[in-house]
């Protein structure tokens, strides 16, 4: 399966926050990684089929824009595997996404 990948920067944790639920619900996406860049901005990796990952960075646009301030939304439909290889983020780089545990 070729995989896309998005990415969603906003500049507060909450909209980023806000954004990961709104992308995941939307979509049939893996939510992969999160970086705190610096500077209050944040960034989001998600990575599924190219069609889930462009509905779920719509949504999760939408959502963060109510709570904070979204700085850039981009979708990379067919990554090369090189970039994976150098910057893993997510399925390609051969380590999965980690399994959720239940809460207790």
């Amino acid at each position: 399966m070729t995989d896309a990948l998005g990415m969603i920067e906003t500049r507060s944790f909450p909209a980023v926050v806000e954004a990961a639920d709104a992308a995941v619900k939307a979509a049939r996406v893996d939510l992969v990684s999160y970086e705190k860049t610096g500077g209050g901005y944040t960034t989001i990796v998600i990575r599924g089929d190219v069609a889930a990952v462009k509905a779920a960075c719509d949504a999760a646009q939408t959502a963060a824009g109510r709570v904070g301030d979204v700085v850039t939304v981009h979708v990379i439909a067919r990554p090369h595997d090189q970039v994976d290889v150098i910057m893993p983020l997510g399925r390609n780089s051969g380590t999965a996404p980690a399994p959720a545990r239940a809460k207790k």
